[in-house]
């Protein structure tokens, strides 16, 4: 479909426009839905010239004219304003950011600031795919979003969030004025972007200068203020803050091109805002030397960065490579070195995680590290506070990691004190445990501290999926004393809800649904959603395979220690759990407390689903999977490991087998040479499967 650019000749409010229009109420209905078209197109022309392209054709008093003229009009022929340049203004306050699915993955990537890790991802990228050329882009310090376009009309935003699933903003990104709420140009049906948003650096301080004159506390630095922004629950008021966009991905498209460097160029075509500094390089070494001179530039520029992003070039050659669990392996952020200052430490705070990880941090006299004031750093472990021998009054070198998280580097100036880590969590009182480097709180989900985090991180996707608890709510919930553990969730009504602020009927009960649906999970969720250290996806699937069932865990009111001794030696059997994860696991299920709130989930009518094998015909038998095959990688995990298999993600010596689909990479196959691993086609695969009664592909 096509947007054709707006004619002067057609449009009398594009060059020189008239400004002195007659009363609105005169217009018959049909000449103001005209008039109102014209002015919607050109003061979108307008506003891409001045935004996109730094070339305005009118002064600002004849674009307010023009958008008052379009107001009234709307106003008083109540005409349609979707994506409508008026809609800019923002509306009425929503009740809560709902959760939506990308149309395709926000994957993050890899990074570090040594040339070395680069030049070994260009030697691996070689190796795989040959020569190729690089598009070299500045790493924005923003917030990543996902816009959606459909027909060329905006139909949605929604922040990164775990990559799969994000923030609905669209209300608030529509208020931007560097986002086109209609496409330009020959554009595709079908379109979903990505983006970043930032605040220029010149607003943030006038923002911050506003914001101090007003007696409010100033943001700390043009990241957090964007972010903290865009989930303002007012659309009025990111209208009023000086957000803006750069545009540098095609996340899907009914029209995909064939490289990153075209991919740019039609973006421009759309109407799309696109970074100027960005380069196509032949090789590794004009990738170093690019980042190198962003580096240099930096500070000149109006927008903050904290590195650089190389590309591969070619969309062949990505889809070639792919793409791990979290990260693409196409592109490297190349980044900028941590900026370091001096400072006092004045106290040391230790902060209880979600898993009851303790970690120590210290408050520091106000220092401006890369242009944001830090007040406090991560200590990260009572070891590594022994190590660095910091104490209270000690003056200390401050870096910001990645230019994101400060942290202490060393002592420059002993004050001669030292600091002794607590014995008992500073939340709940009870005991703290060591486990090598680390300190965690025994209380378990009985520690309020460790009870926020762990009610949010239950209802994420992955776990229980309950969608529309967010952290704001589940931290309303627990303050409003509704909410002490998870399974006090399943007890909330739609009266319960809506007696706090900012519920409404729809929203409470699309809460209580949402809970209500979670109460059948599968087990590896539900055990993800418990919040066990150490397990995540991958090692709740290999112990919901191992036990079967929640009762095959020791969750009874009185277990033995050699029930828990029994426990651990089993958990050391199962494919990725060794000694260190199954300690971390007996732990928790150790904790009375921890049990408690699981048989209270189990009484509240939640019941996971009992894992169901096929059999162990492949019991003891390892697969490797690369290139694409007939059916989905996950569907082919499944398959193997309910017949007792493993699928793993990388070929060692404890590799069987390297299956080999269609595109697959080298690396992976030159790892099976190396180790003696058998490879097969798809088609052989299907034929070793059948010998042991196992049928490819699943239905």
């Amino acid at each position: 479909m096509t947007s054709a650019d707006v004619d002067a000749e057609s449009n009398p409010y594009l060059r020189d426009p008239p400004t002195d229009f007659e009363d609105a109420e005169t217009l018959s209905r049909e000449e103001a839905e005209s008039q109102a078209e014209l002015l919607r197109e050109a003061i979108r022309e307008h506003d891409h010239r001045y935004y996109v392209e730094a070339e305005p054709l009118i002064s600002d008093a004849a674009y307010d004219a023009l958008f008052s003229r379009l107001v009234a009009l709307e106003g008083t022929f109540d005409l349609d304003t979707t994506n409508s340049p008026t809609s800019r203004v923002g509306g009425e306050p929503i009740e809560a950011l709902e959760t939506v699915e990308h149309v395709a993955p926000m994957l993050s990537i890899d990074q570090s600031t040594d040339a070395a890790d680069l030049r070994e991802f260009d030697e691996r990228v070689r190796r795989e795919v040959g020569d190729v050329a690089y598009v070299c882009e500045p790493k924005f310090d923003g917030l990543s979003i996902e816009i959606v376009y459909e027909d060329g009309a905006f139909v949605r935003a929604a922040t990164r969030g775990d990559g799969q699933r994000g923030d609905d903003v669209s209300a608030q990104v529509k208020t931007i004025p560097t986002v086109p709420l209609s496409l330009r140009g020959d554009y595709p049906d079908q379109l979903a972007v990505r983006g970043e948003v930032y605040m220029p650096k010149p607003d943030f301080s006038d923002l911050n200068a506003r914001r101090v004159e007003a007696g409010e506390d100033p943001f700390a630095n043009p990241r957090n203020a964007a972010a903290g922004t865009l989930r303002n629950l007012d659309p009025s008021v990111v209208a009023d803050r000086p957000l803006a966009v750069f545009f540098y991905d095609i996340l899907g498209s009914s029209a995909t091109p064939d490289s990153q460097w075209e991919s740019l160029d039609h973006l421009r075509d759309w109407g799309l805002r696109v970074a100027d500094r960005i380069e196509r390089v032949e090789d590794v070494e004009g990738a170093v030397d690019y980042r190198n001179r962003m580096q240099d530039a930096r500070d000149d520029l109006d927008y903050e960065i904290d590195g650089t992003v190389i590309k591969v070039d070619s969309r062949a050659a990505r889809d070639e490579l792919g793409t791990k669990s979290r990260s693409v392996r196409w592109a490297f952020a190349y980044k900028f070195p941590a900026r370091h200052e001096v400072t006092t430490i004045r106290d040391i705070v230790v902060q209880v995680g979600r898993t009851g990880r303790l970690t120590p941090v210290a408050i520091l006299d106000p220092v401006d590290v890369g242009g944001v004031t830090v007040s406090r750093a991560t200590l990260h472990n009572p070891d590594e506070i022994d190590e660095l021998g910091v104490a209270v009054d000690d003056r200390v070198r401050i870096k910001r990691a990645g230019d994101v998280i400060p942290q202490v580097v060393e002592v420059v100036e002993d004050a001669g004190g030292s600091y002794d880590f607590p014995d008992e969590c500073p939340v709940c009182g009870s005991q703290v445990d060591r486990d090598g480097p680390l300190a965690f709180c025994s209380g378990g989900l009985s520690c309020p501290a460790q009870r926020e985090a762990s009610i949010g991180h239950f209802a994420i996707k992955g776990a229980m999926d309950i969608d529309g608890l967010g952290e704001e709510r589940v931290s309303q919930l627990v303050e409003a004393g509704l909410v002490e553990t998870v399974a006090d969730l399943y007890d909330l009504t739609v009266s319960d809800l809506t007696e706090l602020e900012r519920w409404g009927e729809t929203s409470a009960q699309n809460l209580v649904d949402a809970i209500e649906s979670s109460k059948v999970p599968s087990l590896d969720s539900f055990l993800v959603g418990l919040s066990i250290p150490e397990v995540g996806e991958a090692t709740a699937r290999a112990l919901a395979r191992e036990f079967g069932s929640i009762d095959g865990f020791p969750i009874g009111e009185d277990v033995s220690a050699s029930d828990f001794d029994e426990f651990e030696s089993r958990l050391t059997t199962v494919a990725d759990v060794g000694e260190t994860v199954a300690r971390r696991v007996r732990d928790f299920f150790e904790n009375k407390n921890n049990r408690a709130v699981i048989r209270s989930l189990l009484d509240h009518g939640v019941e996971p689903e009992p894992v169901e094998t096929g059999g162990d015909e492949l019991a003891g038998l390892t697969f490797v999977v690369t290139g694409s095959l007939a059916v989905s990688r996950s569907a082919v995990s499944e398959l193997v490991e309910s017949h007792g298999g493993n699928v793993t993600g990388s070929v060692s010596g404890n590799t069987d087998y390297l299956v080999i689909g269609e595109n697959p990479g080298q690396s992976k196959r030159d790892d099976a040479d190396e180790n003696d691993v058998p490879t097969l086609t798809e088609a052989e695969f299907e034929e070793l499967l059948a010998e042991y009664g196992v049928s490819y592909p699943p239905e």
